[in-house]
């Protein structure tokens, strides 16, 4: 390493995540794309995560808004994408998103299908999946919004059952409406709608969508790891190759159409930042924020050591590697938060932080509970200090 490359410290970089991530109150948003963008795209595997990491990023807009942009203004839309994983990104961003990630995990998933139904041995094959996909989007276009239920009522080739791993250990018998809703999710052919319940439920209604313009494979990484480089930076290769899934050989592809610059870290890494983005990022005024589980700032990163304690993962995050709701101080991973069946917010911080913190988070927990209101909000992945709190 050349000791000539900038230094980029971690007080820096928690700079730049205070400001790029809009979480310092003076860089919030006032429009939802604009939160989802600033991240790159907003975790959607559990759905309070889009919401709540939206509001944690935008000045005076409630639910209503966030559902505006995903139902209304479909300016922010779910894909399956990133570490065959659903996001919720920008219209602008969706077609790069669909074309460096989302088509190959489309591809693979319908390849996957197309096996079972062949191992199965009821003479099921591609002809009739695409005539079962016809049916379904044409069911949408005469019922409207519908969930899979209804999408299955009325089209009687989703009630079908096949057996998967006959013969062995783990062989089941399943319907094949959830796969074949899933694969025209993934070629986009249908998109998400309100779900049944409120924002906090996962039970979509689907739509008859049109798939995104096409867009170059390579162009769209090179967008992607642009972007991203920008919002994480610095950050190395590893980290990149970990959140979007990409080889490795794409990876660098993409990392060398756009040019970025080295630097180097406190503990003598040499990371990555965009083209030109070496100088100190001004520290943003005093910040705190309540993050969701799965939220962006926290799973951005392979290494979280600038940000997160090693000593804390174990209370923060699950077996699997799914980081629990977050208290966060200037930067930096101080504690975890939960709400209890009553609705009371309440957290605990792993240390010390001193006064100017505790203060700073009670009064984010308050803007946190007036803006969940009546709602009740539990993670998909339970984590050791969530457990903890809500009991």
């Amino acid at each position: 390493m050349s000791p000539s490359l900038p230094l980029v410290t971690t007080v820096e970089r928690r700079a730049r995540l205070g400001r790029r991530h809009r979480l310092a109150p003076s860089a919030r948003a006032t429009r939802v794309h604009e939160a989802a963008d600033a991240v790159v795209a907003l975790h959607a595997t559990d759905a309070a995560t889009v919401f709540l990491s939206a509001r944690a990023r935008l000045t005076g807009v409630g639910s209503a808004a966030v559902e505006q942009a995903l139902y209304e203004d479909v300016s922010l839309v779910r894909l399956l994408s990133m570490r065959n994983t659903l996001f919720a990104v920008s219209a602008e961003l969706a077609p790069c998103v669909d074309a460096s990630t989302a088509r190959g995990i489309a591809a693979k998933e319908r390849r996957t299908f197309l096996k079972h139904l062949d191992e199965d041995g009821q003479g099921l094959d591609t002809d009739w999946l695409a005539r079962v996909e016809m049916a379904a989007l044409d069911a949408l276009d005469r019922l409207g919004p519908s969930t899979g239920s209804q999408l299955s009522a009325a089209v009687p080739a989703l009630r079908q059952k096949i057996t998967v791993g006959r013969g062995k250990k783990y062989e089941t018998e399943t319907g094949v409406a959830t796969r074949v809703i899933r694969l025209l999710a993934a070629d986009g052919r249908i998109r998400r709608d309100r779900p049944r319940g409120s924002w906090t439920s996962s039970q979509y209604r689907w739509v008859h969508t049109d798939p995104w313009p096409a867009v170059p494979a390579a162009e769209a990484r090179a967008e992607i790891a642009r972007r991203w480089l920008y919002a994480y930076g610095p950050a190395t290769e590893a980290d990149l190759k970990w959140w979007t899934g990409w080889t490795l050989t794409d990876v660098r592809k993409a990392l060398a159409v756009v040019g970025p610059d080295q630097v180097r870290l406190d503990d003598g890494t040499v990371a990555l930042v965009s083209p030109g983005d070496i100088g100190p990022e001004p520290a943003p005024e005093p910040w705190a924020a309540l993050l969701p589980g799965l939220d962006p700032s926290a799973m951005g990163w392979a290494d979280r050591g600038f940000h997160l304690d090693p000593a804390h993962q174990s209370a923060l995050f699950d077996y699997a590697g799914n980081v629990g709701p977050t208290v966060w101080w200037n930067g930096e991973i101080i504690g975890g938060w939960a709400q209890r069946p009553d609705g009371e917010i309440v957290w605990r911080l792993l240390g010390d932080p001193g006064r100017a913190a505790g203060e700073a988070v009670t009064t984010e927990a308050a803007r946190l509970s007036e803006w969940i209101g009546d709602a009740r909000v539990t993670p998909r992945f339970r984590t050791p200090l969530e457990r903890e709190l809500v009991t």
